[in-house]
């Protein structure tokens, strides 16, 4: 295999940053995951409790340091301009610290805090009920899109859509400001729209909904846990109530309400970058197998951010490969799997802002290759954008 991966690349602060990348190999790898994982110093597998802990004190440590002085300072600010330029501040570091808490509470998800599952579901159930998210429905749904990656048919989440199923009005937004507006309402509204109604999921013969027990997403075993999930959201939702009736409305919304909005954007924007990209195959059921799903994603550079998202950024590739494997040893097996996989392996390192106008640019649907660009192979599916 060779060192050099999937990209053509150049240097930059001994990082590699990708300008164009060619297409994931869609033969079936020469290799299996067993020898993947021999690749990987075996530490990287083991997973410490006070460790983990560690982290997500960190997170919450800072957190309430960014609290305590939006809460404690800001009023006592001298000119109107320095709240101008104060809030948004505190929306941004409030935002991106939260997002660090909800990629442990995802881990947790994954059985990757510790070794004991009660553990993890009591501490990623609580950190995803205050960021009023379902845990116990999305730990289930997420297992589901690990388990069928770029599947058109059985994958969770982004799942792109053949032109023939494209909405008539789409090729009307194929245009900067239709661009920059489908953007916008992406990140806002994609992450609740995707809960409440699963938009962006997998079709499914009838609603499907996270909040729902009997929704088709879950097997009826799991019903009682989404019930669980069900509750805790409503219990956070009057307790929020409570603080709005007692400090008020704007309050809230500046404190908790705006830096939430920003962690469900870094959410949406992580995840449609991990799996959108000209390179991905995406495959229909006659060639799809779990492997080469696996490895059609692609890592990102999110710079200084990588280390406040604990890493699931720029090593999101062997999260998909080994998923319980806590994030502080992601970087170092990653970094190990590169020569393995060679050509297998995608990384782009694009800056974040111009890789999202790109991809929402040139990856609008899916279709198999027609015979005069090398032949098609049935049952491949690359990103398209000609209407």
């Amino acid at each position: 295999m060779g060192a050099g991966g999937n990209m053509v690349t150049k240097t930059k602060s001994k990082k590699q940053k990708t300008t164009h990348q060619k297409r994931v190999p869609v033969s079936k790898p020469p290799f299996t995951l067993s020898q993947i994982k021999k690749a990987i110093p075996p530490h990287c597998f083991n997973r410490s409790l006070l460790r983990s802990f560690s982290y997500l004190l960190y997170d919450l440590a800072l957190s309430f340091l960014f609290y305590h002085i939006a809460t404690s300072y800001f009023h006592l600010l001298p000119l109107p301009l320095l709240s101008y330029i104060s809030w948004p501040l505190y929306w941004i570091l409030q935002g991106c610290t939260l997002t660090g808490v909800w990629v442990i509470a995802h881990e947790c998800g994954h059985h990757a805090f510790s070794d004991y599952q009660v553990v993890d579901d009591i501490v990623g159930f609580t950190l995803h009920s205050f960021l009023l998210v379902p845990y116990f429905s999305w730990k289930y749904s997420h297992r589901r899109h690990h388990s069928n990656t770029a599947s058109l048919e059985r994958d969770e989440v982004f799942v792109p859509k053949p032109k023939s199923k494209i909405p008539f009005y789409s090729k009307y937004f194929n245009n900067p400001p239709g661009r920059l507006l489908s953007i916008l309402a992406t990140l806002t509204l994609g992450w609740p729209l995707y809960l409440a109604f699963n938009v962006s999921g997998r079709e499914y013969d009838r609603f499907a909904c996270h909040y729902d027990p009997k929704s088709p997403i879950f097997s009826t075993r799991e019903s009682l846990q989404i019930y669980i999930s069900d509750l805790a959201i409503v219990a956070v939702t009057y307790v929020l109530y409570r603080i709005a009736m007692a400090e008020g409305f704007v309050w809230l919304t500046c404190i908790y309400g705006v830096p939430l909005v920003v962690v469900n954007g870094f959410l949406v924007l992580i995840t449609y970058l991990q799996h959108t990209h000209s390179s991905l195959p995406h495959y229909g059921s006659s060639e799809w197998d779990w492997l080469r799903g696996a490895l059609s994603t692609v890592d990102r550079d999110f710079g200084v951010l990588n280390k406040v998202f604990h890493n699931i950024t720029d090593s999101h590739v062997v999260h998909h490969l080994f998923s319980t494997m806590p994030h502080y040893h992601a970087v170092e097996a990653t970094e190990a799997v590169k020569p393995f996989l060679g050509e297998y392996y995608s990384f782009d390192g694009t800056p974040v802002y111009k890789a999202l106008w790109r991809e929402a640019k040139e990856c609008l649907y899916v279709e198999p290759d027609d015979e005069d660009n090398g032949g098609a192979k049935k049952g491949v599916f690359w990103y398209k954008n000609k209407f």
